[in-house]
């Protein structure tokens, strides 16, 4: 593997993105936006523990044409404010919050990833007739999300720490669950942005109060409002079965996309693999209708 990252990656980091920030149940919301404000729009939500810059070197790949991506900092997350407590509907309301303030124009396609999965599926259900669509990317609908299951077991994510070194902090970053392959520029440029100032130090960004529960059971799934399509990662956290489970549970057709080769993290190990499928169900998606709209059901 060439010790210097490649020219793509070194030119979806050149892309400037514009911050924003907005507010949703009390707490202040933050976002990067890249396109031109008004649509097609997508946004792209992180998963447990993550942040808005785990998309960085994905979402300038996806801006083609008109198109506005906007990736968001979910509460308890990256640079947005902490909320008293946290559950997949506040973050689902988060995600409504920003499609309003950032420029998303009418019916944006939401993308979301492992547990990020779980809050796009809950807007689906909660507002989903505002959608154009909603992708989940390895999330596994069981009981509890890998992130919760680490917490709650004590193998990561315990309280938060100060540390006095941020180089050796950043060195510590892991994802979780591990997975060989990742990229290691990719990595690098995820733990750099992975950790915060404060008084005596540096600490993670992320609010451990939010592994009090952020799994998505089978038992709340239900019809979305809007097209919705799944995305497998070979080696990752979704078995081949689940995604029929899923689309038996919401009651609508639903392509099930597997990533050949990745790991849960694809945009950590398959970068270009996931923006190939994701530019061509978009661009299925914004000039296609759907097969239930066509036939009135």
């Amino acid at each position: 593997m060439p010790a210097d990252p490649p020219a793509w990656f070194t030119g979806a980091l050149a892309v400037d993105a514009e911050p924003g920030r907005t507010r949703a149940g009390g707490v202040e919301i933050a976002y990067r936006s890249w396109g031109a404000p008004g649509g097609p729009g997508v946004l792209l939500v992180h998963g447990g523990a993550a942040h808005s810059r785990w998309w960085d070197h994905v979402a300038p790949l996806l801006v083609e044409g008109t198109r506005r991506v906007v990736a968001v900092d979910l509460s308890g997350h990256g640079d947005s404010g902490r909320a008293p407590s946290y559950d997949l509907e506040r973050w689902a309301g988060e995600l409504r919050a920003v499609i309003a303030a950032a420029g998303l124009g009418p019916r944006p396609t939401v993308i979301g990833h492992s547990m990020g999965g779980f809050v796009t599926l809950t807007a689906a259900q909660r507002y989903g007739d505002e959608l154009a669509g909603a992708v989940a990317v390895d999330s596994p609908v069981r009981d509890r999300s890998p992130e919760e299951r680490a917490a709650r077991e004590q193998r990561a994510f315990g309280p938060a720490r100060v540390h006095a070194d941020r180089a050796a902090l950043v060195a510590r970053f892991r994802t979780i669950p591990p997975q060989p392959g990742d990229l290691p520029w990719v990595h690098d440029h995820i733990a750099e942005h992975s950790v915060r100032a404060v008084d005596g130090g540096w600490s993670w960004k992320f609010d451990p109060a939010i592994f009090a529960g952020i799994g998505l059971t089978p038992g709340q799934l239900g019809r979305p409002g809007c097209r919705v399509a799944l995305f497998r990662a070979e080696h990752g956290l979704v078995p081949a079965g689940m995604g029929e489970m899923v689309v038996d549970r919401m009651g609508r057709p639903a392509p099930v996309v597997e990533i050949p080769g990745a790991g849960h993290h694809v945009m950590i190990d398959q970068p270009l693999a996931l923006v190939t499928a994701l530019r061509t169900l978009l661009a299925d998606w914004e000039h296609s209708v759907p097969l239930v709209d066509r036939v009135g059901a």
